[in-house]
């Protein structure tokens, strides 16, 4: 073992196994994600080996690397290391030969990456319970788990008949966020929001990423999957854990992902009724910025009769005491006119205004930007010029970046054996289950899937707010809107 600066104890030899590793999500997001780990870390040794349909020589996969490592600008030692040593093999994953192949390659402990669509890794961990891992094997799957609560609980079980549970990590780069991480802190290490961090004093809670980005040649995957599972049943269902999770004792794995279950255990579609307290809509044609976008149904490999949303909306409930009538509303979308990611706290209303100040004294709004990666704070406070005039003022505070990006932390902990920012096997199993309802009723038809030009906010008659009370960020990247009601509220 060998201690990085800051406290941070590596294990010198491991070996990363990428599977897919010919694929877009490794060259895009993996690849670039270790060179900057590494360039961070440059005590740590590690050997890649990479797999993929591609028949590529030693030169090409080289190429890849160099090419991925170059946008986070990664150099030194151990990346000079890891280019020496790497080796990529095409072989046929699925089957108990070319699985075989590749691991013999490799020097355990070994990290497995599943950089594969969801029903390859199926097949590839059917072929791992069949022929065995050495001792140490840690797995890493990308979302989605499964396709629905049974799936999910089927894969668990055959995961679990290969490594142990803490072996075992279900990715999801969204807990690899800054601000995610620097939530806990916002919350549990100031007096001044945790004590207000009920239902005594918020009245409804928002979690919103909506993006300008249309389907991006993604319909392989997208147009089977929809916003709803894309974003909200992974992502945006984690992040209402870390919202509304009880204080754990420590950080821990075990005591994070603890609190994160008992949440979403607790965790069901507002009132019941997953018709009233859910909506859908998917883009035409428009223009967003700069682009054209075509209408979602003349995107390249969709299929119109998927009736795929491509931007969704489900309102939730916490039924304990602290969330008690509050509703959390997860929203996303694609080809929106506005880049719109963060998680917005309104709070209720002053329990009295004295007499003699005059104008509107609207709830305080608390927002926590997902990015830029900072919090606003929306006060009530006298007017410049007049004292007896209340006026809206906006608080910033900026998070600190961080050393690695969503990626590069997801990886630190997939090879140090941390899974804390990973989803444990019962809180994937309650995600769906969370959503199941809202599915069916879109599969019947019981929920209409409406139409939004591309460019809008969404449908007309959905009040987002994203046309009142905006707040214009430095950057200008990105605008948050005074609260509003939505589906359910």
């Amino acid at each position: 073992m060998t201690t990085a600066p800051g406290g941070l104890a590596i294990q010198t030899v491991r070996t990363l196994l990428v599977l897919g590793a010919s694929g877009d999500l490794a060259a895009r997001l993996l690849l670039p994600a270790l060179g900057q780990l590494l360039t961070v870390e440059p005590v740590r040794r590690l050997r890649l080996v990479g797999a993929g349909s591609e028949s590529w020589d030693a030169d090409a996969w080289r190429d890849r690397l160099r090419t991925s490592f170059g946008e986070p600008n990664a150099h030194g030692a151990a990346v000079d290391d890891l280019l020496a040593t790497t080796t990529y093999q095409q072989a046929d994953l699925t089957t108990d030969e070319g699985l075989r192949s590749v691991l013999a390659t490799c020097e355990p402990p070994t990290a497995i990456y599943f950089a594969l669509p969801p029903a390859i890794a199926v097949k590839v961990c059917a072929a791992l319970e069949r022929i065995g891992t050495p001792e140490g094997t840690v797995l890493a799957l990308e979302k989605p788990f499964g396709s629905d609560e049974a799936s999910a609980r089927r894969l668990n079980d055959q995961l679990l008949r290969i490594v142990g549970e803490n072996q075992v990590h279900r990715v999801d780069h969204f807990l690899g966020r800054t601000t995610v991480l620097n939530l806990l802190g916002a919350r549990f290490a100031n007096r001044v929001l945790e004590p207000l961090w009920s239902s005594e004093h918020i009245d409804r809670i928002d979690i919103v990423y909506d993006e300008e980005l249309a389907l991006e040649n993604r319909a392989r995957y997208y147009d089977h999957a929809g916003a709803l599972v894309d974003m909200i049943q992974s992502h945006l269902l984690q992040v209402l854990a870390f919202v509304a999770m009880e204080p754990p004792a420590t950080t821990s794995e075990a005591d994070l992902r603890d609190a994160k279950g008992t949440v979403l255990r607790a965790t069901s579609v507002w009132g019941g009724d997953p018709v009233a307290s859910s909506r859908r809509a998917r883009y035409t044609a428009g223009r967003v910025g700069d682009r054209d976008i075509p209408a979602y149904v003349d995107e390249p490999g969709v299929d119109p009769a998927n009736d795929t949303e491509t931007l969704a909306e489900v309102t939730l409930t916490v039924a304990n005491w602290r969330w008690a009538g509050v509703p959390f509303t997860l929203r996303s979308g694609k080809a929106l006119g506005m880049r719109r990611r963060e998680i917005m706290v309104t709070f209720r209303p002053a329990q009295h205004v004295p007499v003699g100040l005059e104008g509107e004294a609207p709830p305080d709004v608390l927002h926590v930007a997902l990015a830029p990666e900072c919090i606003l704070l929306e006060l009530n406070m006298n007017g410049p010029g007049d004292p007896d005039t209340l006026s809206r003022e906006v608080m910033r505070a900026d998070f600190d970046p961080g050393r690695l990006d969503a990626y590069g932390e997801v990886l630190r902990g997939v090879l140090d054996g941390d899974p804390s920012l990973s989803i444990r096997g019962d809180t994937a199993e309650e995600c769906w289950r969370i959503l199941e309802p809202v599915l069916a009723a879109w599969r019947s038809g019981a929920v209409p899937l409406e139409d939004y030009p591309a460019g809008s906010s969404g449908p007309s008659e959905w009040r987002t707010g994203t046309d009142v009370g905006l707040i214009p960020l430095a950057d200008g990247a990105a605008r948050f809107p005074a609260p509003t009601s939505g589906a359910g509220a």
